[in-house]
């Protein structure tokens, strides 16, 4: 069995006083239950224990950690040749994984912009009678967000995700109105059906991608090109990260936000 903490016992006695009824139970049950705290979540301690997932994170605060995980990681250092809390170290290692993956998406992206190519598309934008976004799958969550704060900035926008309707309007546009397409590989048939349409009758095109090398990108007027890393969480499934087509959107949406703001003011 492990001995409990000195550490942890020390923060305990020095704000002992501070600690409600039911929080002293709950650090009673903690010391009577150590071996098992690193193999269980906040969750299954509130079940265990009786109390909420509040109380558990109120009494790590006031023992001085930012919350359980935090208490388990310390627990980690004070028995380092500890079997039993190997397993925090390799669970933070994996979210610490999985967070600088996402930081990569993010910066990666960011440096790939080009200012001149979001000026283009800034000014295409707001010489444009309409915006009419294009999006399949997951990328009409993203899509979606674009139309409603084009609307509220009083652009005229609207979006279509269904596959028989993109083939049909895409013929009939109006060469004054700008298409935005939105697409992780760049290589969903009716978007690219749509994006040949569009260049057959002189519509200008806007492309958010993460694939340069697609149908899309080589049929698209202007295309912005994010970073995407080669880690899913989700490999037997098309779900991957949509994180820097959400980047790109929102440089564009911030960016015409502030030419709105300028030429009102």
């Amino acid at each position: 069995m492990v001995n409990v903490s000195k550490s942890f016992l020390n923060r305990v006695k020095n704000q002992y006083n501070t600690l409600s009824e039911t929080e002293r139970y709950l650090i009673d049950y903690i010391k009577q239950h150590i071996d098992t705290i690193p193999q269980i979540s906040i969750v299954k301690l509130s079940e265990q224990a009786n109390v909420s997932t509040a109380t558990i994170v109120r009494t790590m605060q006031k023992l001085g950690y930012s919350g359980f995980t935090a208490f388990k990681i310390h627990l980690k250092d004070d028995f380092d040749s500890s079997t039993e809390f190997s397993i925090v170290e390799k669970i933070d290692k994996k979210i610490q994984e999985a967070i600088l993956k996402n930081e990569q998406e993010v910066i990666k992206t960011i440096q790939l912009l080009d200012s001149g190519t979001i000026e283009d598309a800034l000014q295409k934008i707001i010489h444009s009678k309409k915006i009419i976004i294009f999006a399949r799958g997951f990328s009409e969550l993203i899509a979606k967000e674009m139309m409603v704060k084009f609307q509220l900035l009083g652009k005229s926008c609207e979006l279509h995700d269904d596959p028989n309707i993109i083939r049909t309007i895409s013929k009939k546009i109006d060469n004054k109105n700008i298409v935005i397409f939105v697409s992780l590989n760049g290589k969903t048939k009716e978007l690219v059906e749509a994006a040949q349409n569009c260049l057959e009758t002189g519509v200008s095109t806007l492309l958010l991608t993460a694939n340069q090398n697609s149908p899309l990108y080589d049929l698209c007027e202007i295309s912005l090109v994010g970073f995407k890393s080669e880690i899913s969480y989700f490999p037997e499934y098309e779900v991957r990260s949509r994180l820097p087509i959400q980047v790109m959107a929102r440089i564009i949406l911030d960016a015409y936000a502030i030419r709105t703001e300028e030429k009102l003011s």
